[in-house]
């Protein structure tokens, strides 16, 4: 199958982008022996591409009770299911487990950690510390920890942090110093319960900034990073990964062409890219999207999507470019490559993987909750 054959919108995935991106993450990793890495599969959200990260059924991270249920169904069995418990959840993880998973919860609440506690099913939990992001866990050193600890008794299963702040690096040893503080806290952590008489099995931590520049990993039991195998433009700046080394794009067919306003339309709109602006921030915006010709290439101007609506979405070049109209004609296909692929692939129910060029297969993504 060839790309002028696929419907438009719809998502490819670059199976040799994708391969280097995982060895590139295999390398650094191999710099802490004893460090596990646990890929995060909240991006791909695919067996195919799980296969390649964890081979061997190796051990992942989830997002949603949704892929929990479908990576234990493809005989992934080892998971970190990496967001938040509520009590109502509760019976679904017991059940998967129940079933042969090994699903580890996790919370920062003392209310939860008590009705856990108190729950008849096998629920492993790693209690979230916060190491800097202020999104979510207790602090290290707050009282909170050892109380949630004692409510879990023999549940507590470990630790876990996710600096998610390291989105907001511009250098590798800013990424680096991000990881060694958020190594230094959830060590501490995991100290401050053993010394309180708590086995603590696990000590997780990571985010892909922070896996790729740690200049050591002391004291952790496993990474969790995900981003890493597809890239986007905001981890491409950050160095992440080359920022050619993107393996997803949004292939999109030209609907409309403005010669007067020197923009054509797209019939990907927000529904197909999102409403991401996340290299707002970073050293260069890309608006909602970096616009690429047919075959992946710069050909077409320093072209962006640079406004989007429900279905549509409008290109023009950037300042001090021009677009070439000439290859736009209304029909041409190009790609779109995401800000935050996480939020542009959930738009989607599959990948379109291509390989020399060719389309060579049809992945299946897990989307919903």
């Amino acid at each position: 199958m060839t790309l002028d054959e696929l419907p438009t919108p719809c998502l490819l995935l670059d199976l040799d982008v994708l391969k280097r991106n995982l060895a590139r993450m295999e390398a650094a990793m191999a710099r802490h022996p004893g460090v596990m890495l646990r890929p995060h599969l909240k991006t791909a959200k695919s067996a195919a591409v799980a296969d390649l990260a964890a081979p061997g059924k190796g051990a992942i991270t989830v997002s949603t009770l949704a892929e929990a249920r479908y990576f234990a169904e493809h005989g992934f069995l080892d998971q970190v299911y990496a967001v938040g418990i509520v009590a109502a959840k509760l019976d679904q993880v017991a059940a998967l487990n129940a079933q042969g998973a090994a699903v580890k919860i996790i919370t920062d609440d003392l209310d939860t950690a008590r009705a856990i506690a108190a729950h008849p099913g096998a629920l492993p939990t790693l209690i979230e510390v916060d190491v800097g992001e202020g999104r979510a866990g207790v602090s290290v050193d707050g009282t909170a920890l050892l109380a949630i600890a004692a409510a879990l008794g023999p549940k507590l299963a470990g630790v876990m942090s996710h600096s998610g702040h390291s989105y907001a690096g511009r250098s590798d040893d800013a990424m680096a110093d991000i990881a060694e503080v958020e190594r230094a806290g959830i060590v501490a952590a995991a100290t401050r319960l053993r010394d309180a008489g708590h086995t603590i099995d696990i000590v997780s931590a990571g985010a892909s900034p922070t896996a790729m520049h740690a200049r050591h990993l002391d004291g952790v039991t496993e990474m969790r990073a995900g981003v890493y195998m597809m890239g986007d433009l905001l981890q491409g700046q950050i160095g992440t990964h080359p920022l050619e080394d993107i393996a997803v794009t949004v292939l999109g067919s030209v609907i409309g062409r403005y010669p007067q306003r020197q923009a054509v339309l797209l019939d990907a709109g927000a529904l197909a890219l999102s409403k991401d602006r996340s290299t707002e921030g970073a050293p260069r915006d890309w608006k909602f999207g970096r616009v690429l010709d047919r075959d992946g290439q710069a050909t077409l101007g320093d072209a962006l999507v640079t406004r989007v609506h429900q279905e549509h979405g409008e290109v023009r070049a950037a300042e001090g470019s021009t677009l070439a109209l000439d290859r736009l004609p209304v029909g041409a296909r190009v790609r779109v490559v995401p800000n935050h692929v996480c939020l542009t692939a959930a738009a989607h129910d599959r990948y379109h993987v291509m390989e020399g060029g060719r389309v060579v297969a049809i992945w299946s993504r897990i989307n919903g909750w």
